[in-house]
């Protein structure tokens, strides 16, 4: 390897003189310090490796993986007309904020996760909230995805085994895979699971254009959907709807970890227009086309809305794509907290005893919890909307808002400009609805999951029972 490099203070990569230790031949060695992650050799994982391409599909696999199952029923919920808007808003809202993380990224290096933006905004209080809030939220999201494989294999097997065997399963496979130490190493599984979901969508979508009727439509008779451009949903029903669009959206906070392992930072917003373009057209014509042809008769997950015999392929062609979904969002508040626990210790960049004992415990600590959530709580399902309510658009809207605000506020203020006074407003706006849209979505969350446990009182802990509609 070469021995100096040009230094390039927009990488925040930072070559250091070559070190006097020696390699095992005599070659000495180079060093890079990175902002975040102290000094990087050849000695340990390298974790500025992500290419732009890899950024985009690790930016496409954190979000498509969350809502695309769901807008459908969504659409049904809101009528076809208001949906489209409503995901065209949100999409363009957080497609903002995600181009802020990286801006933000740039101009503060030393930035990690959301719980340093907290820091800088809010102090120590700050810093806790977000951590906590950052944590929680993606380990529920990770038993989300545990327990949508479960439905995957039970759908594919016809409920062969117990259903508590196949989150176990799927717990595993999540553990050995996201211990994967790096996200340049993890970019090849989200290249996998990206396409996968997309083939098994557009399957679905595909075919509910070519049957005669959904599977669960009634079977005599001339059929026609029902769906409508307008419906009149309660808040509630509303509310449960608009989060669930937003947490289609919700790979926000976890694009901080994604830039923070990128080779050439620069690149983040070619990354971020190839993702946001292809989620956002995903989105769209799966939710239009399949609501269009099955109106009421929509299914959620939307892979059981073309019958039983698509049902299983679509599953089949998806079920790598759910994994790596549960993987990713196992590894993304894995890393979290090991790097907050490493930081600035050799340890971080390191092969030794430490670094692996401390990742591996990481690993393992946050897919033991997402497992005993998804298995153990009997209305994980109301609880899953709760959690995207209350945090998903907290981690989403609000703290973009502030940053822009906390870059631009001091120099913009001593000599104001239409654009600085527009952009204050655009935060202001931003900040308003995310709190709104907050309290609303949290509302219809809690007003859903007491309809549910009235009606069923959840599901079992540990449930043996098929969760995945087979008949």
């Amino acid at each position: 390897m070469s021995k100096s490099k040009p230094l390039d203070q927009s990488l925040g990569v930072t070559p250091l003189p070559v070190e006097a230790g020696e390699v095992g031949d005599g070659v000495s060695k180079d060093i890079q310090h990175d902002a975040v992650f102290g000094d990087i050799t050849e000695d340990g994982p390298n974790y500025r490796n992500v290419g732009w391409l890899g950024t985009a599909v690790l930016m496409i696999k954190t979000q498509i993986g969350l809502g695309v199952l769901s807008i459908p029923s969504v659409f049904h919920t809101l009528g076809l007309i208001p949906g489209v808007i409503i995901l065209i808003i949100i999409g363009g809202i957080t497609t903002w904020s995600n181009y802020i993380v990286g801006v933000f990224k740039v101009n503060h290096r030393e930035i990690y996760g959301i719980d340093d933006v907290g820091e800088l905004l809010f102090g120590r209080i700050g810093r806790e909230f977000f951590g906590a809030a950052f944590t929680l939220f993606f380990t529920f999201c990770s038993g989300s995805a545990m327990l949508s494989v479960s439905i995957a294999l039970n759908a594919l097997s016809m409920h062969a085994i117990c259903t508590a065997i196949f989150v176990a399963i799927a717990a595993i496979i999540t553990f050995v895979f996201s211990s994967i130490r790096t996200l340049g190493r993890i970019s090849w599984l989200a290249w996998i699971g990206a396409i996968c979901i997309i083939i098994a969508v557009f399957t679905v979508t595909i075919a509910v254009g070519l049957q005669d009727r959904p599977s669960t439509a009634p079977e005599e008779g001339v059929w026609k959907s029902d769906y409508k451009l307008f419906n009149q949903p309660s808040f509630s029903d509303a509310a449960s709807a608009i989060s669930s669009l937003v947490f289609s959206y919700a790979g926000t906070p976890a694009f901080f970890s994604i830039s923070s392992e990128m080779r050439d930072p620069r690149h983040y917003t070619k990354a971020l227009v190839v993702c946001q373009t292809v989620i956002s057209t995903a989105y769209i014509v799966v939710g239009i086309v399949v609501y269009y042809y099955c109106g009421t008769y929509v299914s959620s997950p939307a892979l059981g809305s073309a019958g039983p015999v698509v049902k299983k392929v679509a599953y089949g062609i998806a079920l790598p794509g759910l994994f790596v979904t549960a993987i990713l969002l196992t590894h993304i508040p894995s890393k979290y907290v090991f790097v907050r626990i490493l930081r600035g210790s050799t340890h971080l960049t390191s092969n030794s005893t430490i670094h692996w004992m401390t990742w591996l415990g990481c690993t393992f600590g946050v897919t033991l919890t997402a497992y005993i959530i998804a298995s153990a709580i009997p209305i994980f399902g109301g609880l899953v909307s709760l959690v995207g309510a209350l945090l998903g658009t907290v981690l989403c809207f609000q703290p973009m808002g502030f940053m822009w605000l906390y870059d631009n506020w001091t120099k913009g203020k001593q000599d104001p400009t239409l654009k600085w006074r527009l952009m204050v407003i655009w935060c202001i706006f931003v900040i308003v609805s995310g709190t709104f849209l907050v309290v609303a979505g949290t509302y219809g969350s809690v007003d859903g999951i007491i309809a549910s446990y009235r009606a069923d009182g959840g599901t079992a802990a540990w449930s043996c029972a098929d969760n995945s509609g087979s008949t």
